[in-house]
């Protein structure tokens, strides 16, 4: 089969997502991408650019695979004479519509944030099967397209949602995770906590830091790396840890390299996630292959992809829940962790994932 994948917003894990589908699937695929910036006129007019470009192509797919960041009803329009007889698939890697906006970002103040939204709706509606990295996901989706639609003044159409449910599947974000294995390393000394998350406020740095700040004061030892990636407006709680956990702190700041982000990863002892939003939740993921113990809210999609028996070691309710925990792992720091929890993430390898795509983007069926 031959597969054209279009990511118009081609960076981080929607890079490393289409990167390793195209290297790990048994099928012929062509990424046609776009630079990862202005996210927002990615969605608006990223399909324009694309399709010229598809329009350019004298090569024809069997399938187009999209994102949930491709208007994929502007696409189509603008490349009916080709694309008329190719079926299409779409993959949520996040959606608009029941993802956490900040309330300082300026579409939401001039309340023009619905647009994004529509088109992820519109896109869901024009695609022939829909894909979710996680059934928290797909749930939250489907369960908010009935308030999105109702906010619009007449024919909300509410009798569309069917369509698409009918249309939706779960299939789990896969990862090249056996790259990490060649940086395997391990280190003695003080429990080393990490955070290897966007800076960002749905990763809710805030409580993060709060509970780690109690921690040092409380008199526990330990040490602090800081990865992920920050951006021009990133919450001013980072500089303002940066400064009260100094000397806590091992690393801050962006691994310039994969080498270096893999030895950090596993260096690390404990991963404390604080995130308000989380669709699936690829670097905790990266850091649970790499040995590190995570720490996890007892919501969003944590709950699905950590196996039951481990809910209770795992999973944490509240604020006070968290800093027991992760002051329990401080205290024992067992090296068991490195073993026991690396099996729920080798599940989402491409060697394990990619048949699984190959077969279900191939089937005609979609119970497949």
């Amino acid at each position: 089969m031959k597969i054209l994948l279009i990511e118009p917003y081609y960076t981080g894990s929607h890079k490393q997502w289409a990167d390793g589908y195209k290297k790990h699937s048994s099928h012929e695929i062509r990424i046609l991408s776009m630079k990862g910036q202005f996210w927002k006129w990615r969605m608006h007019g990223g399909a324009v650019t694309m399709a010229i470009e598809f329009n350019k192509m004298n090569w024809c797919p069997d399938l187009i695979l999209t994102t949930d960041m491709l208007d994929l009803t502007t696409f189509l329009s603008l490349t009916r004479k080709k694309t008329d007889d190719i079926q299409t698939a779409i993959y949520f890697h996040e959606n608009q519509i029941s993802y956490p906006w900040s309330p300082n970002d300026r579409d939401i103040k001039q309340k023009r944030d619905s647009h994004y939204g529509f088109i992820n709706y519109s896109s869901a509606l024009a695609s022939d099967r829909i894909l979710f990295n996680s059934s928290f996901h797909m749930n939250s989706f489907l369960n908010s397209l009935p308030i999105f639609l109702r906010q619009f003044p007449d024919h909300q159409e509410l009798d569309t949602i069917n369509s698409i449910r009918d249309k939706a599947k779960l299939l789990y974000l896969g990862m090249d995770l056996k790259i990490f294995d060649r940086y395997k390393s391990s280190h003695k000394g003080v429990p080393l906590i990490l955070w290897n998350h966007r800076w960002e406020y749905d990763k809710n740095p805030e409580l993060f830091f709060k509970v780690l700040n109690k921690i040092k004061d409380n008199g526990h030892n330990y040490g602090l790396i800081v990865l992920g990636e920050n951006f021009s407006q990133s919450p001013t709680i980072f500089e303002k840890s940066k400064d009260s956990l100094k000397e806590k702190i091992v690393h801050w700041g962006y691994a310039e390299s994969f080498d270096e982000y893999a030895k950090w990863l596993w260096m690390a002892d404990i991963l404390p996630v604080t995130s308000n939003q989380e669709f699936f939740g690829a670097s905790v993921m990266e850091a649970i292959y790499c040995g590190t113990r995570p720490i996890l809210p007892n919501s969003l999609a944590y709950p699905e992809l950590i196996p039951p028996e481990h809910h209770l070691d795992v999973l944490y309710k509240n604020e006070n829940e968290l800093y027991k925990k992760v002051c329990n792992a401080l205290k024992s720091n067992k090296i068991t962790k490195r073993t026991t929890l690396r099996t729920v993430a080798q599940k989402f390898d491409w060697h394990k994932m990619a048949p699984l795509y190959d077969k279900i983007l191939c089937a005609r069926d979609m119970n497949i």
